[in-house]
């Protein structure tokens, strides 16, 4: 779901209605912009979304992990290996 102009608000008035704007995030899911001398500055959305975000970033991570790590074993496979020698002159240590 997208953010529409009455998605955005501005920060004096979430100040005032703070609890309008939380009641209708949970109740219809919809996320709120909030606004500071015109530039966005922070969003109100619903728990339950923000705990699913921060699990698909979690797996995104995961993911991009486990690539990494088979790129390790392909390479280990084709022979694309470094000594250690080869590894401190590389690096300069």
């Amino acid at each position: 779901m997208g953010i529409t102009t009455k998605d955005i608000v501005s920060l004096s008035h979430a100040r005032a209605k703070l609890t309008e704007l939380c009641d209708e995030v949970r109740e219809k899911g919809n996320e709120k912009l909030i606004t500071k001398n015109g530039g966005s500055c922070a969003a109100l959305i619903d728990a339950d979304r923000l705990d699913y975000y921060h699990r698909l970033e979690r797996e995104h991570i995961h993911l991009g992990l486990l690539e990494e790590a088979i790129k390790g074993l392909t390479d280990l496979k084709g022979g694309k290996t470094l000594s250690l020698a080869q590894l401190k002159s590389r690096h300069g240590r």
